[in-house]
């Protein structure tokens, strides 16, 4: 009896809100206070001169200028560590490229329906964003579409790192990770160096959705001082064009890959697979959901632990078809409330760049707004937009979030299915087995941005630190002839 007392005596531990809780809490505040002063304030009074056009300007900027800082270096890291972790052997076997392959051609997909979906909403039209901004945007001059695939390779690397050119980062960066990833233990120090310097920016990361919640409420405080209460439906526009295309990526595109690659029933697959897709939604993780994604698909789907083991990781590094969604719609908005005309081109590499970002996204919640921040800059578009889809990014992550687990396991089944390593009896079992959420291991990837550096996984090579990871790959310089 006085253990029962003493234990419902504790003191509950109040839950903190997260980081995008904030951001979204700041984001209706400046809104608000925002809404509130253009009734009100006159252009050219005190409040207007040194509150809105002083204070709100330049902390809000201040923000904007730190989350350019971070793209370049950012991109560049990350990706090279995506990919030699890619180059692998160990992770790649005979099921490894094709598994790659399927999970960036659904993430190309994805941007395109959102891109098409977002042309017919117009959610940015009618949304004055020049206002917020004290250059005028240009438009991104077209280009032959030879000239555009030439200028993915950069003559000089360090000038597209000091420029901002991702398209030629990012190849760089991939040919990069992939020599390393090949190379072996001979070149450890240099992976060692990149995934440790990766770590640092996802510490940089943190930091910046810490001090995000005060640069979002100035920067929206004088957004809509400037716009008023119409600034509100572009957003809620965007907001449901967003969730259209990832619908339309859940029961068009996968339903119709599980169905073609496999002859499953693809609304059995659904009903078994929901409990994933519910768990993603609450927590905005992909990484936090591998443990049970894993355990899902191989009890309820029939997919072999082999598969599954290998697959999932991979796609909660790679497969950001959801984020991809939200990147896609986000530069049509953003290009029509800027008033910026895109040319194919650009429309061309924002495909391009997004798909192939992809590779080194963290699957953590707001690691999507910054890689969104460098698919803007590849095409020229204002970094202030990306601030504001930061305010209504927890909205978003949660459905994309859902759907970046929903490709990891429908591609998954595919792959399984064509390595012959998928129990189709398991699946046509119309008894839906519970899984255990008590009993599944917690996921040893990073859940938040903090977790990179909190965790030796996050900052080290490989799950210990093991210079000889790659030890088992050839030395292409020392190969006995």
């Amino acid at each position: 009896m006085s253990t029962a007392t003493s234990s419902t005596q504790e003191p509950k531990q109040k839950k903190k809100l997260n980081d995008t809780t904030w951001i979204l809490l700041a984001l209706l505040a400046g809104a608000a206070l925002g809404i509130i002063l253009n009734g009100v304030v006159v252009k050219g009074d005190f409040v207007s001169t040194y509150f809105i056009e002083g204070v709100c300007y330049v902390i809000g900027q201040g923000f904007v200028r730190m989350m350019q800082m971070l793209v370049a270096p950012l991109v560049f890291c990350s990706i090279v560590v995506g990919a030699a972790s890619m180059a692998d052997p160990k992770m790649l076997g005979k099921i490894g490229g094709g598994t790659i392959a399927m999970y960036l051609v659904t993430t190309a997909i994805a941007i395109l329906i959102a891109m098409v979906l977002a042309s017919f909403t117009n959610p940015g039209l009618g949304l004055d964003m020049g206002s917020i901004v004290s250059v005028e945007p240009k438009a991104v001059e077209s280009k032959p579409f030879q000239d555009v695939l030439l200028n993915i390779i950069p003559t000089n690397i360090f000038e597209a790192l000091s420029k901002g050119t991702m398209l030629q980062i990012i190849f760089f960066a991939l040919l990069l990770g992939f020599i390393l990833g090949g190379v072996g233990h001979k070149v450890g120090t240099v992976n060692r160096f990149f995934t440790q310097f990766n770590a640092i920016m996802m510490k940089m990361i943190a930091l910046l959705l810490k001090i995000a919640p005060i640069g979002i409420f100035f920067l929206i405080t004088r957004t809509f001082t400037n716009l008023g209460i119409g600034g509100i439906v572009p957003m809620l526009k965007f907001v449901l064009t967003v969730y259209g295309g990832l619908l339309l990526q859940l029961f068009i595109v996968y339903m119709l890959i599980l169905f073609l690659f496999t002859r499953l029933n693809p609304l059995h697959f659904l009903k078994k697979f929901w409990p994933v897709m519910l768990f993603a939604f609450t927590t905005s993780s992909s990484n936090a959901t591998i443990p049970l994604n894993i355990e899902t698909l191989e009890k309820r789907i029939g997919v072999n632990h082999r598969v599954a083991s290998f697959t999932i990781p991979l796609g909660a590094t790679i497969n950001m078809d959801g984020t991809a969604i939200m990147q896609g719609a986000a530069v049509i908005f953003c290009a029509q409330a800027f008033g910026i005309d895109l040319a194919t081109s650009a429309l061309l590499s924002v495909i391009v760049t997004a798909t192939a970002a992809s590779i080194g996204t963290a699957g953590v919640p707001g690691s999507g707004t910054i890689m969104l921040a460098m698919v803007f800059s590849s095409i020229g578009l204002p970094a202030e937009g990306v601030a504001m889809i930061m305010g209504i990014d927890r909205i978003l992550d949660m459905g994309r979030t859902a759907i970046n687990v929903t490709g990891d396991g429908v591609v998954t089944t595919c792959v399984a299915n064509a390595a012959g390593m998928l129990d189709r009896d398991v699946f046509r079992n119309d008894r839906i087995e519970e899984v255990d959420m008590e009993a599944l291991p917690l996921s040893e990837d990073p859940h938040t941005a903090e977790a990179y550096v909190e965790t030796p996984a996050g900052s080290e090579i490989g799950a210990s630190g093991d210079l000889d990871r790659f030890a088992d790959v050839d030395d292409p310089l020392h190969r006995d002839n």
